[in-house]
């Protein structure tokens, strides 16, 4: 698919969640009509779609409406993309812009993105943080590894992992902790993930498992477990301990005997 074709397909997408229906079974609709898209073209349209909803207020201020075309409009002027090029309506491109949407049609500052009954809260719980962690939603959160101390050295793995071509720096205060700087969408298919050198987790997490003491023999209740992360994490950082993970939901956790295997734990 050309760039084009991306956006034209976004707007699709966009007015489908726009109308009420869920992202996910948007974009699920869209991959089963249009077969011919290949792995590359499916994740970018997953990322113009999440980065226009993470925006949404902002891009449509920019694009002049609140619709799929507003917010890839919006979208095209604030990445700085060639407009002319894009909206072409030849072949699988967007109709040609009118002149309204050739100008950016907000004016400074922009709107914050966040929901009108969140804003009071907001800006009450954070002060004067308030309008910079609000930009910061607006982008793609970060990609963490962990790495599994309990077989591993997080030295040696971010180098095995960066042969396979994902670069990663690690936390200031948790070195098992990476974060991938670049090369996200080969974790899942990496020789480190499959062997278990690394798990995909969340920094919070990882710093919520670094906090509990441990020693061998030490029984310990993962008692909200969801995935199971947390309780990896433990069973890593102390593999002579007892870790019991338990949630309410027991299918959270259907893939934990296989993640615990992969990890050897």
């Amino acid at each position: 698919m050309t760039p084009a074709a991306r956006i034209a397909a976004a707007i699709g997408v966009l007015d489908q969640i726009l109308a009420g229906a869920p992202a996910e079974q948007a974009l699920l609709r869209w991959s089963r009509a249009n077969r011919f898209a290949g792995s590359g073209d499916r994740a970018a349209l997953r990322d113009l779609v999440f980065g226009a909803l993470r925006r949404r207020d902002s891009l449509a201020a920019l694009g002049g409406g609140l619709s799929g075309r507003g917010l890839m409009v919006g979208h095209a002027h604030q990445a700085g993309l060639p407009l002319d090029a894009i909206f072409t309506g030849e072949g699988h491109a967007p109709a040609p812009l009118t002149p309204q949407e050739a100008a950016p049609q907000a004016t400074d500052p922009l709107p914050d993105d966040l929901p009108d009954w969140l804003r009071p809260d907001w800006h009450r719980a954070l002060g004067a943080q308030a309008d910079a962690v609000a930009q910061a939603m607006t982008d793609r959160a970060p990609v963490w590894l962990r790495v599994n101390l309990a077989q591993h050295d997080p030295a040696a793995v971010a180098e095995a992992l960066a042969a396979e071509g994902i670069a990663t720096q690690p936390a200031p205060d948790l070195p098992s902790a990476l974060r991938v700087v670049s090369g996200d969408r080969l974790v899942a298919r990496s020789a480190c993930y499959r062997d278990g050198l690394v798990e995909l987790q969340d920094l919070s997490a990882q710093l919520a498992s670094a906090v509990p003491p441990l020693s061998p023999g030490a029984r310990v209740l993962d008692y909200c477990a969801g995935g199971g992360g947390k309780s990896l994490a433990l069973a890593a950082r102390e593999p002579a301990a007892r870790i019991f993970a338990h949630d309410a939901l027991a299918q959270r956790m259907a893939d934990l005997p296989a993640r615990a295997a992969r990890a050897g734990a």
